[in-house]
């Protein structure tokens, strides 16, 4: 299986894994399935920091490697259906996981309940 960990996923996956379903940790842990982290995530991750309002682990790029976790670029096709997708969710950067996971054909691990509105295959994380 492919899978794409949103935003809160990663942060907790890196921190606090606990706070995940123990479902969703089996998930990410299986080691037949391939892990990918959007190149949007780090940028949220780098915007949200500036802003005062996340603190994340000062370490990110060697915990990615780490978890073997891969980066996700965004490529056109990705930005094309991120015009096609309806405005259910206003977050840009949920918009692009959502269309990064439906163009790539991956389950998105998701803390957001507005985001399996959509039609892309979900793992609800909590």
């Amino acid at each position: 299986m492919r899978l794409l960990l949103d935003t809160q996923v990663l942060i907790w996956t890196l921190t606090n894994p606990k706070r995940l379903s123990g479902q969703a940790r089996a998930t990410i842990a299986e080691g037949e399935n391939r892990v990918f982290v959007s190149l949007a995530t780090p940028w949220e991750i780098a915007i949200k920091t500036a802003l005062g309002k996340l603190a994340p682990p000062e370490d990110l790029e060697e915990q990615l490697r780490e978890k073997r976790f891969e980066l996700l670029p965004i490529a056109l096709p990705h930005t094309r259906a991120v015009a096609s997708l309806p405005l259910l969710h206003s977050d840009p950067f949920d918009r692009m996981l959502i269309a990064q996971a439906q163009v790539d054909r991956m389950t998105l691990i998701t803390t957001d309940r507005q985001i399996r509105r959509y039609p892309v295959a979900t793992l609800p994380a909590i």
